[in-house]
């Protein structure tokens, strides 16, 4: 059941002497942590969720997946722990800033007279993780008790791809005790009114190619040459790019996680002006739908190669093969408890694929259903981007959001299967 009040309370304790909530006061803490690449200090993030996870009176693990990389873990056991628990993940190490572009320092986590908070990490995803821990705390205050278990996880390495992070902890037993029934992760802002919500992501493929060709010295016309083919198996993989650019423009319904995007990345080859070189290799980016047949786009691959010549080979540097979507129907007792519970407050959901990567395609990958979501509206979508900012009343007003979903979510009944 959801708490007896009128609801969400969106602020939350004592204002400071300048009048600030406690809650942006500890987020802008947060966000002051240097946990950006290519260096995070993980050890400082680790820090401040044992002090976090001791105010909250909850239990933390903490468990090196991979050499330096420490999974966190809160856990607010349940009345009923033998159902499948609910977890609540986010990550946090954040991208790198190229401070010249930015109006202020990117870790002082500023505030404006407007209460737009600039720093990086303030959308992706610093926001949610402290969202998180207030709604626990202001529920845990009130009295409220959870039925199913609720797992906080702080993931390490989210931005550089989740291999050491997301990735190897689904396959450990330590992911497997934690018996999750369902997942919330991040999502992105919404420029209007609605909050959008993402139920799966497109496949991330790093692909480069190899052309090889005849060498020779640069003042000749030499046949068959590794630029030749490379021109080719360019304009093969940008023209496709262009077709589902014009589908992504020509549709109403589509949105980016709808298409397949393809960008260039990497060139690399020849060692002098004058030599004709003996190979060429392109780098691309593609990000591929869970509605594409990944087998038929693999095959069409290897035609665009073997139409630009002979020998033509190709590697990847990662490629995603998992389709697994959740489930939006109205019957999905997870759905229906997170679509009522935003439905009471009034908000708007628009549902998309994720038209990047997130941790959340790992979590699906073992079967679990997820959810990326991250609840700002009326914000423009910055992460990653300079002068990446939250408002502070959008930050507040989400934590009275999770503070609404953790009961609905938690009371699910039990389900086929469980205890």
């Amino acid at each position: 059941m959801l708490p007896d009040k009128d609801g969400p309370d969106v602020g939350g304790g004592q204002r400071s002497p300048d009048g600030e909530d406690p809650s942006v006061t500890l987020f802008r803490e947060y966000l002051r942590l240097k946990t950006v690449h290519p260096e995070p200090d993980y050890d400082a993030a680790v820090r401040f969720l044992s002090r976090i996870a001791v105010e909250l009176e909850l239990p933390l693990k903490k468990i090196e997946v991979c050499p330096g990389r420490v999974v966190s873990i809160m856990t607010w056991e349940g009345t009923e722990p033998q159902l499948k628990s609910v977890l609540l993940n986010s990550h946090t190490d954040v991208v790198p800033v190229y401070q010249e572009h930015w109006k202020y320092d990117a870790f002082k986590a500023f505030k404006d007279a407007k209460g737009d908070i600039y720093a990086r990490g303030s959308q992706d995803m610093k926001c949610v993780t402290i969202q998180y821990i207030q709604a626990v705390r202001k529920l845990k205050a009130q009295g409220w008790k959870p039925a199913r278990t609720v797992h906080l996880m702080f993931v390490p390495d989210e931005e550089v791809g989740g291999h050491k992070g997301m990735e190897t902890f689904v396959t450990q037993p330590e992911f497997q005790k934690l018996n999750i029934g369902f997942a919330l992760d991040e999502g992105l802002a919404n420029p209007g009114e609605a909050f959008t919500v993402f139920y799966g992501e497109r496949n991330p493929w790093w692909i480069t190619i190899h052309c090889p060709g005849s060498p020779g010295h640069g003042s000749r016309f030499v046949e068959n040459t590794a630029a030749e083919k490379l021109r080719q198996v360019i304009n093969s993989f940008l023209d496709f790019r262009e077709k589902e650019k014009q589908r992504l423009n020509t549709s109403e319904c589509f949105t980016l996680g709808d298409v397949t995007t393809v960008n260039m990345t990497m060139v690399k080859g020849g060692v002098a002006y004058n030599v004709i070189p003996a190979e060429m290799d392109v780098s691309f980016d593609l990000r591929i739908p869970p509605t594409v047949n990944l087998q038929d786009f693999e095959r069409q691959i290897q035609e665009w190669c073997a139409e630009a010549g002979q020998d033509i080979t190709y590697e990847f540097a990662q490629k995603h093969m998992n389709q697994n979507i959740t489930s939006t129907d109205d019957t999905d007792p997870w759905w229906s408890a997170f679509s009522a519970a935003c439905k009471s407050l009034n908000m708007t959901l628009e549902k998309e694929i994720f038209p990047a990567a997130t941790d959340s395609r790992f979590i699906r990958a073992v079967g679990i259903p997820a959810i990326g979501f991250s609840p700002m509206n009326r914000t423009p979508i910055l992460l990653h981007d300079h002068n990446e900012y939250l408002n502070e009343e959008v930050f507040l007003k989400g934590i009275g959001v999770y503070e609404r979903l953790i009961p609905a979510l938690t009371s699910v009944p039990a389900l086929a299967g469980e205890a």
